[in-house]
C-alpha cells in the first residue's frame, strides 16, 4: 500500500524525499497545509491592495529593490522574473534530481510563508505525479539569492514556457500541456520570486549525494574486507577495545562492520602464526579512514535534513503587516558540508586504489598482477591505471567551491556560496568513486580465488559469489572495461550492498547495530 506524506506538515527526510521521487510514497496537500497556503496568499493580496511596499511583491529584484512596481503590474512582474532568470547553460541535470527539486520546492512553499497560490502548488504536484519533469540546465547558479537560474528553468513550464522530459522524450512544455488539456497558470503577486528563491537545486544534489555516498561507504567496508582476506591481513586493528579509546562514531561503526564481516574466516585462521607484525595502512587503518568519511557523511546528512524542512524564500510572509526580507536563500549552510563530503568521498577512493595496488604486487602468496601467465598477459595491471587516473581527477575536484565568491547584482549580492557547484562536483566525485570501488572489487574477487580451497566468511563468500554471477574469474587478458562496467552497475544501483545486507539479515547479523543514524 502506497504511503502518504503531507507536504508542509510532516517532517521530510532524505529517505522520504527519495521515496516520493521513486513513486513509493505519495506526497499530498492535506487540509492543514491548504489552510496555511491560502492564509499566506491572502496576506500577499492584502499587501498589494493596501499598497504596502514589500520587496519582490511591488518592487523590482536584487539591485532594483528600490524600484516600485504598480499594482496592475505585479502579476506581469512575476511572469517576467521567470523569463529573465532563465539563463542556465550546459547539459540538463538528471530527471531524478529535477524531480527532487519539485518535491522540495512544494514542501517549502506548503509551509505557508511564501504567499504562493494553491493552484500553483497543485500544478507542481501534477508535474511530480505525471512524471512531467522540467528540463533544468546544470550550470548558472551561484547559490546565494536562491538557485535562481535552475529554479527559473524548473518553473517555466508552469507558465507554458521551457521544456520538459516525459517518458524519456524531451518536449516543449506547451506540447505536453496541450496533450493533457491544461493551460499555463497565471502567477499571482510574489509567486515568481517565491518559485526562484530557495536552495532546492543545491538541496536536491545533496539528497542524492547522501544516498549515493552512503552506499559507496557501505560497499567500501565489504570490499576492503575482501581485499584484506585476499592479502592475508589481520583483523586485530579492528578490536573494539582499541576504538573505544578514540570513540569517533564512524570509526567505531567501520571497525564493528569489519569484525563481523571477518568473523570465523578459514582464510584468516590459516595464517594466525605467520609472523607478520603489521599490515599496510590501507588495510590496518580502514576504520580511521573509512570512518572519517562516514563522520563527514553524517554531518552532511544532518544538515541536509535541516534544509529539507526549512523555508528558504525571501521575503518571508508572517502576516500582511509583518514581512522579513533576509537571507534564508543563501546556500552557505550546505555549500560547506558538501565540500567537506567531496573530500571524504575522494579519500574513500584514494585508499581503495592503494588496496588495489597491494593486490597486484605478488606478495604474501598472490601471483604477480593476479594472473599466473604474465608476460604474455598483462593481468590486472592496467585496471589500476584507471583507478590512479580517477583518484587524481577526484583530487582536482576537491578544491572547495565555497571558498570562492564573485559579487553579482551590481554588488547587492556581494557574497555568494557557489554551493550549486559544490553539489554537482560531489556527485562527480561519487561517479568516479563507484568505478574505483568496482575495480577494487574486481581485483579482490580475482585474488581471493588464489586462496582456495580455503574459504572466507559466509558474508564475504556470498559477496564474492554475487559478483561471479556477472563477471567470471580471468584466466587470461580480456577487455576488462566490460567487467568494470558490470561491477560498477552493481555499486551504482546499490544491488551489491543490498545483496550483502540481505544475506547478513538472513544470517541474523546486523552489521550496523547500534549505529542506525548512519542509514538513509
Amino acid at each position: 500500500m502506497q504511503q502518504e506524506f503531507y507536504y508542509g506538515i510532516d517532517h521530510l527526510t532524505i529517505g522520504t524525499a527519495l521515496a516520493i521521487a521513486s513513486g513509493k510514497t505519495k506526497g499530498v496537500l492535506n487540509h492543514a497545509a491548504i489552510a496555511n497556503i491560502q492564509k499566506s496568499q491572502q496576506h500577499v493580496q492584502e499587501i498589494v491592495e493596501h499598497n504596502k511596499t514589500v520587496y519582490g511583491i511591488n518592487t523590482g529584484f536584487g539591485v532594483l529593490a528600490n524600484k516600485p512596481v504598480s499594482e496592475e503590474d505585479t502579476r506581469i512582474l512575476q511572469h517576467k522574473i521567470l523569463q529573465s532568470h532563465s539563463v542556465g547553460v550546459g547539459e540538463p541535470i538528471g530527471v531524478e534530481i529535477a524531480k527532487l527539486m519539485l518535491i522540495t520546492k512544494v514542501h517549502a512553499l506548503a509551509r505557508g510563508y511564501s504567499g504562493a497560490q494553491l493552484t500553483t502548488l497543485q500544478r507542481i504536484l501534477w508535474h511530480i505525479e505525471q512524471n512531467v519533469i522540467p528540463v533544468v540546465p546544470e550550470k548558472g547558479s551561484v547559490g546565494a539569492s536562491g538557485d535562481l537560474a535552475p529554479l527559473a528553468h524548473l518553473c517555466l513550464p508552469l507558465i507554458g514556457l521551457g521544456e520538459v522530459f516525459y517518458k524519456g522524450v524531451r518536449y516543449r512544455s506547451t506540447e505536453i500541456l496541450q496533450q493533457f488539456g491544461l493551460a499555463p497558470i497565471q502567477l499571482g503577486p510574489k509567486e515568481g520570486l517565491a518559485l526562484i528563491n530557495g536552495t532546492q537545486f543545491i538541496l536536491s544534489f545533496a539528497v542524492k549525494a547522501v544516498q549515493r555516498l552512503h552506499y559507496c561507504l557501505e560497499a567500501a567496508d565489504i570490499i576492503g574486507a575482501m581485499s584484506l582476506e585476499a592479502l592475508t591481513g589481520t583483523k586485530a586493528p579492528f578490536d573494539e577495545r582499541l576504538h573505544k579509546l578514540r570513540p569517533f562514531a564512524g570509526n567505531e561503526l567501520v571497525a564493528q562492520r569489519l569484525r563481523l564481516l571477518l568473523h570465523q574466516s578459514d582464510i584468516m585462521q590459516s595464517h594466525v602464526d605467520c609472523g607478520r607484525v603489521q599490515d599496510p595502512y590501507s588495510l590496518r587503518c580502514m576504520p580511521q579512514v573509512h570512518g572519517a568519511s562516514r563522520n563527514a557523511w553524517l554531518h552532511l546528512k544532518q544538515l541536509t535534513e535541516i534544509e529539507l524542512n526549512s523555508v528558504t524564500d525571501n521575503p518571508i510572509i508572517l502576516s500582511a503587516d509583518d514581512t522579513i526580507s533576509g537571507g534564508n536563500f543563501h546556500g552557505q549552510p550546505l555549500a560547506l558540508p558538501l565540500d567537506y563530503a567531496c573530500i571524504a568521498a575522494a579519500e574513500a577512493g584514494n585508499i581503495s586504489d592503494r588496496r588495489t595496488y597491494l593486490l597486484l604486487e605478488g606478495k604474501w602468496g598472490l601471483p604477480l598482477l593476479l594472473m599466473k601467465n604474465v608476460g604474455l598477459n598483462s593481468g590486472f595491471m592496467i585496471p589500476q591505471y584507471t583507478t590512479a587516473a580517477l583518484v587524481t581527477e577526484n583530487k582536482t575536484l576537491c578544491f572547495p567551491a565555497s571558498a570562492d565568491s564573485i559579487p553579482t547584482s551590481l554588488g547587492q549580492e556581494d557574497h555568494v556560496s557557489m554551493g550549486s557547484i559544490s553539489g554537482r562536483k560531489l556527485n562527480q566525485v561519487i561517479d568516479n568513486l563507484e568505478y574505483i570501488l568496482a575495480i577494487e572489487l574486481l581485483s579482490a574477487c580475482q585474488a581471493i580465488e588464489f586462496r582456495r580451497p580455503l574459504k572466507s566468511t559466509e558474508l564475504l563468500e556470498s559477496a564474492h559469489d554475487y559478483v561471479r554471477e556477472f563477471v567470471s574469474f580471468a584466466e587470461e587478458d580480456r577487455i576488462f572495461a566490460d567487467d568494470i562496467d558490470k561491477i560498477k552497475r552493481l555499486i551504482s544501483d546499490f544491488s551489491f550492498v543490498e545483496h550483502c545486507n540481505g544475506f547478513a539479515k538472513l544470517k541474523k547479523i546486523n552489521l550496523n547495530e547500534g549505529y542506525e543514524g548512519f542509514g538513509v
